[in-house]
Formats: C-alpha cells, structure tokens, sequence
C-alpha cells in the first residue's frame, strides 16, 4: 500500500473518531467478514486477535507470532478502502518501533495494545511501564509519519475480584496512557456497568472503548454514558456462531 494511502487512512480514522460519537469499529477477522461490514455502512474497522485467532485455529493471547498476526491481516486491510486498526495484544514481545514498522507495512493505521503481558506468564504491566510502552509506540509513529490510532488498554477491570475496587488504579493508569499519548484508551470488562463506565469516560480527555454485543448491547446507552468509541471483541463472532449452528442444526443428521 502506497505510503500516501496510509497517511489519509490514518488521518481519515482520526476525523472519523471526532465525527461519531460513539465510533462503531465492528471487529472482524477476516476477508467476508470484513467486506460485509464495510457494505453494511461502516467506515472503519478493527481486526480483533480473539476471533482472528479462532479463524486461524490458534490460540489467542498471543498463541501466534507477530509475523504470523500480519501475515494474515495483511489481505484484510488489503480487500477493503477503509481504516483499519489491529488488535496487537501485548505487542508480541516486539519493540514498540518493530511494532509501528510492521504494521504499518501491511497498511494498518490504528492499533490496540494491552497490559497483560501473555508471552511472559500472563503478568500485567505496571502504570509507568505501560505508558512507556505507548509512549514508544506513539514516537515511532510520528518518526514514521503516520499519525497511527494507538487505543491503550488496560486488563485491571477483568483481572480484579471486585471491579469498583481498582476503579482509582485503573483511572490513573489510563490517563498515564494518554499522557504517554494514547488516542483513546480501553477499560476492558465494565461495559455492563453504567457506574463504572460513566466515571472512567468522566476522568479522561480521549474517547474511551467500551467492549459491545451487537444484539444485546444498546448503541444509545453507549453514548448516554459517554462513551466515544466501540468495538465487539469476540462477541460478533461468537453470535454468528450461535445464529449459524441454530440455522444448521434442522439439517444436522
């Protein structure tokens, strides 16, 4: 992809999270379903590592290499003509340069990077190294001259007992991430909490990425709470899979 391309689709994702409040990124995993999102209207979109992973019949949290993950996004991003961000989970064990380098060479424009660290036993960065991590991240897309979305996410929420009790933690953390530079940043695991989501969306100046279910999830709640960014996980996948086995099963012997 020329490199011209890659700088408007950046600079396209970028208005478009100003534009849609919130952004809907349905995340995808591959070719069909990309191309279906992007002919039922949407402007962008995200591949997911979770479902990605299952396409491939691998394992998520990082069960593939780095150069495996772009291998298969790269004709993803190359079958539609619309941004698309990648899940990148911890980064792979990469150098936040490597990182920026490759993606962007498969014609990536945003990504998501969290801080549970899988490759080393499933450890959870601490604030400051996280941040540092993204701001790593942040400066070898800038030295690149791609204005990259970087959605920083944090695992705090899903890895703690009682969810409310880490809400300071998790608070500060996120806005290390947008000190550090993040474009918006992820609280995963509270998006069925409206207390929990209406105080992180109140404490930071970026969009904030709620996970959503397409068919139990209501899109106007979402932006009620504040709410500036949406993506499905692996919860699209996971109800098509229910849809298809329901469709199939009257054929089933």
């Amino acid at each position: 992809m020329a490199s011209d391309t890659i700088v408007e689709r950046a600079q396209r994702l970028k208005q478009l999270h100003a534009q849609h409040k919130p952004l809907v990124l349905p995340t995808v995993w591959d070719v069909w379903s990309a191309r279906t999102a992007v002919a039922a209207g949407f402007p962008a979109l995200t591949i997911g590592s979770h479902p990605l992973a299952d396409s491939r019949g691998a394992d998520d949290k990082e069960g593939q290499t780095f150069e495996e993950v772009l291998a298969a996004v790269r004709p993803i991003i190359a079958a539609v003509d619309v941004p698309v961000s990648v899940d990148l989970e911890a980064g792979y064990g990469q150098k936040p340069a490597d990182l920026i380098a490759g993606l962007v060479e498969v014609g990536g424009v945003g990504l998501n990077v969290e801080d549970t660290v899988h490759s080393e036993g499933g450890r959870v960065r601490g604030t400051q190294e996280h941040a540092s991590y993204v701001a790593g991240l942040r400066a070898a897309a800038d030295d690149a001259g791609v204005p990259v979305w970087v959605n920083g996410r944090t695992d705090l929420f899903v890895h703690a007992r009682d969810a409310a009790a880490v809400l300071d933690e998790a608070i500060e953390r996120l806005r290390a991430l947008v000190e550090a530079g993040a474009d918006s940043v992820y609280p995963v695991g509270i998006q069925d909490d409206d207390d929990l989501l209406t105080a992180v969306t109140g404490a930071v100046t970026v969009p904030v990425n709620s996970t959503a279910h397409p068919v139990k999830h209501d899109l106007e709640r979402f932006r009620r709470l504040g709410v500036g960014r949406i993506t499905y996980g692996p919860l699209l996948q996971l109800a098509l899979t229910g849809t298809m086995k329901d469709m199939l099963k009257p054929w089933s012997p």
